[in-house]
């Protein structure tokens, strides 16, 4: 998911209740996971995002 960060994935989960999705950054030593949310529409929330690349940047700190 380059909208998010470099080395950002999206895995998407179909369960009888809906679509899940987690978003994770895979690092060198470490899978990072950085929201799971359900899906209602096609396009991630802004908000899923912005708070994906908030907790990256203090990960990364």
């Amino acid at each position: 998911m380059p909208n998010i960060g470099r080395r950002c994935h999206e895995l998407r989960i179909n369960d009888e209740t809906g679509t899940w999705r987690i978003i994770y950054r895979i690092d060198d030593d470490a899978i990072v996971i950085l929201d799971v949310f359900e899906k209602k529409t096609n396009k991630t929330p802004k908000q899923v995002i912005d708070t994906c690349k908030k907790r990256i940047k203090e990960y990364d700190e």
